[in-house]
């Protein structure tokens, strides 16, 4: 019979800028799949560089990593399997959750927090946002290349997208998101109350640079109808 128990272990992230009474911006960043943080936060340099006294970024990794490639090289980290679905889920939200609140502790009280989810990072990002409605909710959350789950609670989805900007962003490329599949995904958050902006770019599954910095100084006008 299988069995579970909780144990403690040690979570990494990655950081650009110290939280000080100047930071107005946080944005906590959640990397792909088979992706590292300290690769992945380099993509959001270019957004602390402009405001280095406001902003600061932080990119957490994810609990479990592999050889990308047989039993040695590169190393990759993923959020989730299939395998023991729901303890990993639970393992993520109380991960993130005492991340979240480690960095609020030092943080100021009128800091805007931006979450953003790449790839397999938005279904984390959501589900954990989803589940800590109760006890924190950003000011955005940008969902990259990625879609919001059809499996969390219609009840948390709604308390959670009620009136909460909501970008969606891909590539005209991108071979695992489609403009159709970015349609209907923009409409099932609104149904739930989002307010949706689509954003696209010339590229493929990836980040891109000036469509960051553009969603870092401020809301944009949504690229898509």
């Amino acid at each position: 019979m299988e069995q579970h128990f909780t144990v403690s272990r040690t979570a990494r992230y990655q950081q650009l800028g110290e939280l000080s009474p100047t930071t107005t911006q946080l944005w906590l960043v959640l990397h792909g799949y088979g992706q590292l943080a300290e690769y992945f936060i380099r993509h959001f340099a270019a957004l602390h560089t402009a405001d280095p006294a406001g902003t600061v970024i932080v990119a957490p990794e994810a609990l479990s990593r592999f050889y990308l490639s047989g039993t040695g090289g590169r190393v990759g980290a993923s959020w989730m399997t299939r395998a023991d679905r729901l303890a990993e889920i639970e393992d993520q939200a109380a991960y993130l959750d005492a991340l979240l609140g480690h960095l609020l502790a030092v943080a100021p009280a009128a800091v805007r927090l931006t979450v953003l989810g790449f790839s397999q990072g938005t279904a984390t990002a959501s589900r954990w946002l989803a589940r800590a409605v109760n006890r924190w909710r950003p000011e955005r959350l940008i969902l990259w290349a990625g879609d919001f789950p059809a499996d969390i609670e219609a009840d948390n989805a709604r308390q959670l997208l009620a009136g909460l900007p909501v970008a969606l962003v891909s590539g005209e490329q991108d071979e695992y998101v489609s403009a159709a599949v970015a349609g209907a995904q923009a409409a099932v958050l609104q149904a739930h109350g989002a307010r949706v902006s689509r954003h696209s770019f010339v590229g493929g599954h990836t980040l891109h640079a000036d469509l960051l910095r553009q969603l870092h100084t401020g809301p944009t006008p949504s690229t898509e109808p």
